[in-house]
């Protein structure tokens, strides 16, 4: 099922809406006839939330278009009720192209507000706060860019102040360490914001778990992407195949299944690997076809290769793209062995304990 909504696609960058802010519009609806307003003004609010995600879309933009800047590109950007995200492929990791990325959304709103400000009329702007109308839309819209750009600048991931936090602590200490100090800073941020939370706006204390969870999930990211970093493929991967013959039955793959500790299988047929079997493929077939079907009807016929001197890094991103289970290993044409994600998390569990 689609969640998000096609919106169209500004330099090669897909723009998605979420479609559970269908009930932000609603909201905000409901909540404007509920005080008696009329239609005239129920529009403008309509409208000031459109013009609002207009500026985070340009926000967004504004990371994803300096990342390109560094060959870094970007799969989509998706609004949703809390904001907009920019699915990077990756983030920068040198200090001065992460510091340029985090600082391009909030600078975006900046100069949004400082190209609305000569627009507005004051006398009326002033006199109509309270409710968003016509005369005081531009400075409403001001305000909340001004909002966006000091709030995306706490120092605390994920916030974009997080990852300039982290860029510059990132020239004095390796990348690591820098993340652990930013992390640690952002969790006491955010705890803050949860005591805040439950003594006055439940809302602060929504954004404090996000923060905090965010802050947890960076330091663990940047933790493995540092255990595999240098490593190459030939270093990580299975050299005793885990194999089916392309003559076996659905029954016998489930049998293997059973005694031993693979997932995932190579079928093969006259010496040559022809498709790869899963777990959940066995599973299915035996459920679909029964257990006498053929391994052909099960398996996955389109096998992805991967060079040896891949770095482990790139081999994952691989591996997620094209969402296989297992990849097999060659270096010069001669298949040298297989990866799965298995054998992966046993590698990095390894490495991390001998770090320790």
């Amino acid at each position: 099922m689609n969640y998000k909504l096609y919106i169209g696609k500004i330099s090669g960058i897909k723009i998605f809406i979420h479609w559970t802010f269908v009930l932000l519009i609603a909201w905000v609806v409901y909540n404007d006839i509920k005080a008696g307003l009329e239609t005239a003004d129920i529009l403008w609010s309509v409208a000031f939330i459109f013009s609002i995600f207009g500026c985070v879309t340009l926000h967004e933009l504004g990371h994803s278009l300096t990342a390109q800047r560094y060959h870094i590109k970007t799969r989509d950007i998706t609004l949703l009720p809390i904001g907009g995200v920019a699915s990077l492929e990756s983030i920068p990791e040198k200090p001065k192209e992460e510091l340029f990325v985090a600082l391009a959304g909030p600078l975006v709103n900046i100069v949004i507000a400082l190209i609305l400000l000569p627009f507005v009329t004051w006398s009326e702007a002033l006199e109509g706060l309270g409710q968003v109308g016509g005369s005081n839309f531009l400075l409403s819209l001001i305000s909340v860019n001004i909002t966006l750009a000091m709030f995306n600048m706490i120092p605390a991931f994920p916030m974009d102040g997080g990852r300039v936090l982290r860029a510059l602590l990132s020239y004095k200490l390796d990348r690591v360490k820098a993340t652990r100090i930013a992390a640690s800073i952002g969790q006491v941020l955010a705890l803050g914001f949860i005591v805040l939370g439950f003594y006055g706006n439940p809302f602060l204390a929504f954004i404090g778990v996000f923060i905090f969870l965010g802050a947890q999930a960076e330091a663990r990211q940047v933790k493995s992407r540092a255990l595999i970093s240098g490593v190459r493929l030939r270093d990580v991967m299975m050299r005793d195949i885990p194999l089916l013959d392309s003559k076996l039955t659905i029954r016998d793959a489930a049998q293997q299944l059973l005694a031993g500790q693979n997932k995932t299988f190579v079928v093969m047929n006259e010496g040559r690997p022809v498709g790869t079997l899963s777990h959940p493929e066995i599973i299915k077939a035996l459920g679909e076809q029964g257990e006498n079907a053929s391994l052909a009807s099960a398996m996955d016929k389109d096998l992805l290769y991967l060079d040896a001197e891949l770095s482990l890094e790139s081999a994952l991103k691989e591996l997620q793209r094209s969402k296989k289970h297992l990849a097999l290993v060659s270096f010069q044409n001669t298949l040298l062995g297989a990866v799965d994600i298995q054998n992966v998390t046993e590698f990095l569990l390894i490495r991390s304990a001998k770090q320790k």
